[in-house]
Parts: structure tokens; C-alpha cells; sequence
């Protein structure tokens, strides 16, 4: 079975969950706690971070609202990806045909990092990235998301068109990038689900896009289809869970990211 490293960071709030639903899968999963007390334990955990991915196969980046999430957090303590040796490491899981998902704060650090849409680290002023929701507040509610078909291991149990529910809580959820990057994400297959009404279309309206997304976007894979990021916690789901809303909670990502490795 793979090893998934689930890496937490202050104000991370749904590692707990994230384990659990790849432990669900059938994946050997472990949690690392950053570590941000002393300086000391900045580097400590650096180093402990880097060798962690060196022994996985999957890396998460879990939901929360790390460094406060104000202003701009994602960016902050999640920033460490872009360090010498975790960059290192990321770059080798990576090569060695690895994995890496965020979701919610995780997807603002991968968007935010560089490492998505492509793959590179390299932030540029027509780079995407997410910003505070057109509301101006926190949203938290079930929303519904359409797949787009987009080819990645994490997609492969899925078909293009299914709709599913997901749970949504963030204040800073909005992807928004210039036109031709917009069009360019669309183009080359990268926009992997998408925010839709009651008839399956997506849409800018708040009632259903909660936070204003250019394109209802709200997940993104790489071009290698390895990484991938998304707003809504799918990891948010389970037996007996959200009985009084009805709808398909099964995105079935967990379970293709682990037979991506076991098949």
C-alpha cells in the first residue's frame, strides 16, 4: 500500500479527516506536525518535513486556516515548499511517479507555491491564485461541483459530467486569473471540476458559486494530471454523514490515488 504524508501546519484543521478518509482507502497514512515555537523548531521541521516526503508516495496539503489565513496566510507557513529541501523533496516524489493533493488551504498553497497550474514554483504576475470570496466573509455550506473529464490518477473512478456534492468552508476560495491564463487552463485540460446550479450548468451565481470563481472553476490538476488541487473538502464524507441533504458525496479520489499504486 502507499504511504500518504498528511503534513499539518498551525491553524490546519482537517488532518484528522484527511487521514482518515485515505486510511479508508487502504493507504498507510501518517500525519507530521510543523513545528513553528523557536526557530529551532522551524528548521527542525523543516528537515523533518523533507525527509518525511522522501519515504511517501503521496503528499497532502489538508485543509484549515494556517498562519490565521489573514492576510493571505495560505501563503505563509505552507510557503515552506518552496524551501531548498522540501522543494527538493516534492521535486523527487514527483520524478518517482509520486502524488500530491491539497485541498482548501491546500490547494491556495499549491496555486500560491506555483506548483499549480504547472508544476513549476514559478510564480509570475499572470499566475492565478485565489482570493477573499466576493462576499467578503467566510463561507461554509454544500455545494454542488460537475467533473470535467480532466485526465488525472486521482480522477480515474469518476466519469466526465458526474456531479457531486462537497462541503465548502473558506473566506479566501475565489480562483481568479487574467483571461488568456483562464482561457490557456482550459485549453490544455487543467480545470478538473467546476461549481454548477440545480441543472448541472456551471455558474457565477453566489448561491451556488459560493465564493465567485472566474469560470465556476474549483479544482485544478497539473499537466502530468499528478497534482491536484480543489476547493471543496471531499474529505468531508462518510457513512451516515449529511443524511438531510441528498446527493453523491463520493468523488472516489482517495480510492484512485491509492489503486494508482496498487493496481
Amino acid at each position: 500500500m502507499p504511504r500518504v504524508l498528511v503534513s499539518a501546519f498551525p491553524g490546519t484543521n482537517s488532518e484528522y479527516d484527511s487521514a482518515a478518509a485515505f486510511r479508508l482507502a487502504g493507504a498507510d497514512t501518517h500525519i507530521n506536525v510543523f513545528r513553528n515555537l523557536t526557530t529551532a523548531d522551524i528548521t527542525a521541521s523543516i528537515d523533518q518535513l523533507s525527509a518525511e516526503i522522501k519515504k511517501s508516495q503521496i503528499l497532502f496539503l489538508p485543509g484549515g486556516f494556517s498562519a490565521g489565513d489573514e492576510p493571505d496566510g495560505s501563503a505563509k507557513f505552507i510557503a515552506v515548499l518552496a524551501n531548498g529541501k522540501v522543494r527538493e523533496s516534492i521535486e523527487d516524489l514527483l520524478a518517482r511517479d509520486g502524488l500530491i493533493i491539497g485541498i482548501c488551504n491546500g490547494f491556495q498553497a499549491l496555486v500560491k507555491s506555483g506548483l499549480l497550474p504547472y508544476q513549476d514554483f514559478n510564480v509570475t504576475p499572470d499566475s492565478p491564485t485565489l482570493a477573499h470570496n466576493n462576499i467578503s466573509r467566510h463561507q461554509s455550506k454544500i455545494v454542488q461541483t460537475r467533473y470535467t473529464g480532466a485526465n488525472s490518477p486521482w480522477l480515474t473512478n469518476i466519469h466526465a459530467g458526474d456531479i457531486h456534492n462537497v462541503v465548502i468552508s473558506h473566506g479566501e476560495g475565489k480562483f481568479t486569473a487574467a483571461d488568456p491564463t483562464i482561457k490557456k487552463l482550459i485549453e490544455d485540460g487543467l480545470v478538473a471540476f467546476q461549481y454548477v446550479d440545480a441543472e448541472g450548468n456551471p455558474t457565477q451565481n453566489e448561491i451556488y458559486n459560493p465564493n465567485g470563481s472566474i469560470m465556476a472553476i474549483e479544482g485544478l490538476i497539473s499537466p502530468d494530471g499528478k497534482i491536484l488541487g480543489k476547493m471543496g473538502h471531499t474529505e468531508r464524507s462518510g457513512k451516515g454523514i449529511f443524511k438531510n441533504v441528498e446527493g453523491n458525496y463520493d468523488q472516489k479520489i482517495f480510492t484512485s490515488g491509492v489503486e494508482y499504486f496498487t493496481k
